[in-house]
């Protein structure tokens, strides 16, 4: 008999609808009956793709003695940490005092109010790992329940005070200056691996979002090692194993140093975080591998990753027919059925690095770590026919490998991983010209606006027609950032004005006094303590995501009262930001684009015409991070501040290149702009 969560519409708590554990989802119901039958609560927390959450479902949660002592003894409560962020938050801050360590599975105990008392992450079914075993666990806790309860209750205040005392950002009159910048890119490039790529050692992730600050140096101060450590660290990525070479597309992240074998779930946050740095590199670059990149991930989301219905599932999982990586590695032996040609199969073997022992448990991780070059060299192959057998090979597999059981996928579309996807499928769009990605980034706004609003509220979770959750601040500020992106390439007044009513939302229900803004809207009240998440990793906060919408909105339409909040939340972390670089590098970016020089372009005239187009044009063709554009016939209703007064001139679309809403002699011709931007790149009115 399936328990509440069958009811639930999160795929991860779906998931564990059978299990013989009465789980409750989280709500004021369950802990109703905790304090009813004077029961402490155990909470697990995890999400769909994680392999170690499934593993203790099927190890503890499946398991009828301990289903029938957790069923007995606690008031058992099952949370989606995607669809719950904040529930998430504030008990993965407990864990971590308690224990110096987090991760999912996440497994807390609580007491009738909601205190944490005792957590950790994964136990296994019997005593190894230095841990004793789930069930002894759930054993000594309902002990120390009934004999020593004080303790517990002791603790449990102890962690609400420290949890409403975390670390967070404070009101300061700091200064913004360049040099803060400076700093941060010096820690970045102090850390840096230069032997493998990235930052850290095993496990090492993608930091999308420091490479494009980095980027960004690159851009502002003419730095060559910026660029040079950006590109190396792309590089790295793409052509190990986190990048799946078969069907496109990045892992969560490597398990090694060297970027060879990845963990290999696939989420969505990560896929929009890449996509645009490999987009901002190869506009910097026209390094064409960074392109293909693009090309290859684009093309992975459509094909794996988009609803029907215009939105983006959450991840695909790491495990497929019972079996980590099972769907993404292969043997030697069956790379050579499947192309059944000797000359291809050793193109394949040298250009994926194939091997009889393999790299994973006997298999192989295919990766691409050698130039094209030396791979054409070495078959005696002209450059063009290397490619070509390359995309054959590929091509053979990928057909091979669709007939593999497939990972399962996460099918809830979660607003703010949709929002990250949507400001780079605008940025693509408008760089590259594609009309298929503009069409992809209009569709995915639509379904925003269509589906994800509910009687005038943005929700955080949508599955097969169904909202749910009200959205939190990352919501807010991501779906607000990807529709003001994508106003800026196709004009529609829509996506502007809807963009403005979430930052206004922002302002009116998630603000801090002290500066920045709470996770959670001021209404929540089933948390006992209001989060506040400053840092970006592994993607943008909702903080620094809200902060540059705010930015632009105020540069497109001289709103102060964003850029005051802004400029408040700015100060207030700008120590913490170049101290700790790789944690606050949308923070950083944030400081990069308000320190300028900004620019913005308005564009008076037919967004369809193609005049409009060809000035539009000058503004796609580089990494210009600091522009803002605006756009529409002069006689369009409710025009943002940057296209008052700017009539057109001869009857044709007219650029106004400005700063501080301050402009240059208009002009029809391309040229002119050109020259404009450039020379506005060099001169900060401030």
């Amino acid at each position: 008999m399936s328990n509440r969560l069958a009811m639930e519409n999160s795929p991860y708590l779906r998931q564990h609808a059978d299990n013989p554990v009465d789980w409750y989802p989280w709500g004021e119901e369950a802990f109703e009956r905790s304090r009813a039958e004077d029961k402490p609560v155990f909470l697990s927390v995890g999400y769909a793709a994680c392999h170690w959450c499934h593993v203790m479902a099927h190890e503890s949660f499946e398991d009828e003695r301990v289903a029938e002592y957790m069923n007995d003894h606690f008031i058992n409560i099952k949370v989606d940490r995607e669809e719950r962020p904040d529930v998430d938050a504030i008990y993965m801050d407990a864990v971590v005092a308690l224990t110096g360590q987090g991760g999912w599975p996440m497994s807390v105990f609580l007491t009738p109010q909601g205190a944490p008392f005792y957590g950790g992450t994964y136990f296994p079914p019997t005593r190894r790992y230095k841990m004793p075993s789930f069930y002894e666990l759930l054993e000594e806790i309902h002990r120390l329940w009934v004999s020593d309860r004080e303790r517990l209750l002791k603790i449990g205040s102890q962690l609400i005070s420290h949890l409403q005392q975390a670390p967070a950002a404070v009101d300061s009159h700091e200064i913004l200056q360049p040099e803060l910048l400076k700093q941060a890119s010096r820690v970045l490039f102090d850390r840096y691996d230069w032997h493998h790529g990235g930052w850290g050692g095993a496990p090492k992730f993608p930091q999308p979002a420091a490479i494009d600050f980095l980027l960004r140096i690159h851009l502002r101060d003419k730095d060559a090692l910026a660029l040079d450590l950006a590109r190396h660290a792309l590089k790295a990525m793409a052509n190990g194993g986190l990048y799946d070479q078969i069907g496109g597309g990045f892992h969560r992240y490597a398990v090694d140093a060297e970027w060879r074998v990845p963990h290999f779930e696939k989420m969505l946050y990560d896929n929009a975080g890449l996509i645009r740095a490999y987009l901002h590199a190869w506009q910097l670059t026209r390094d064409v591998r960074f392109l293909e990149i693009v090309e290859g991930t684009y093309d992975f989301l459509q094909a794996e990753m988009r609803d029907p219905a215009g939105g983006y599932f959450a991840s695909l999982d790491a495990d497929s027919d019972g079996e980590e990586g099972r769907f993404y590695t292969w043997t030697l032996n069956e790379i050579g059925d499947v192309l059944e040609d000797e000359r291809l199969t050793a193109l394949a073997k040298q250009a994926f690095a194939v091997s009889e022992s393999g790299n994973f448990e006997g298999k192989n991780v295919l990766s691409f770590p050698i130039e094209l070059e030396k791979l054409a060299s070495d078959h005696h192959l002209d450059l063009e026919q290397t490619r070509d057998r390359i995309a054959l090979i590929q091509n053979r597999l990928d057909e091979a490998r669709s007939a593999r059981v497939r990972p399962a996928t996460d099918d809830k579309v979660v607003a703010a991983w949709n929002g990250l996807l949507l400001i780079a499928l605008a940025e693509i769009s408008l760089a590259t010209g594609w009309d298929q990605i503009l069409a992809s980034a209009q569709a995915l706004a639509g379904f925003l606006m269509d589906h994800m609003v509910v009687d005038g509220q943005l929700m955080r979770s949508w599955r097969k027609g169904r909202a749910s959750v009200p959205a939190f601040l990352e919501d807010y500020a991501a779906v607000g950032l990807g529709l003001l992106t994508l106003y800026q390439v196709d004009f529609n007044p829509r996506w502007l004005d809807v963009a403005s009513k979430l930052a206004g939302t922002i302002l009116d229900r998630f603000t801090d006094p002290k500066g920045g803004f709470y996770d959670t809207a001021e209404e929540q009240s089933d948390l006992i303590v209001r989060p506040k998440s400053i840092q970006d990793s592994p993607y943008p906060s909702g903080n620094s995501l809200a902060v540059m919408l705010f930015l632009q909105l105020n540069a497109i339409d001289g709103d102060t009262r964003f850029y005051e909040a802004a400029l408040k939340s700015l100060r207030s972390v700008a120590q913490q930001a170049s101290g700790y670089p790789t944690a606050f590098a949308g923070w950083l970016s944030a400081i990069d684009f308000n320190l300028g020089p900004q620019i913005q372009l308005g564009l008076a005239g037919d967004p369809a015409s193609d005049s409009f187009r060809r000035l539009l044009g000058i503004a796609a063709q580089e990494f210009y991070p600091r522009m803002v554009r605006a756009g529409g016939l002069p006689t369009a209703p409710n025009l943002p501040a940057l296209l008052e007064d700017r009539p057109m001139q001869d009857r044709r679309a007219t650029a106004y290149l400005c700063q501080g809403f301050q402009c240059q002699l208009p002009t029809n011709e391309p040229a002119v702009l050109a020259r404009q931007i450039a020379e506005a790149l060099t001169n900060d009115p401030g």
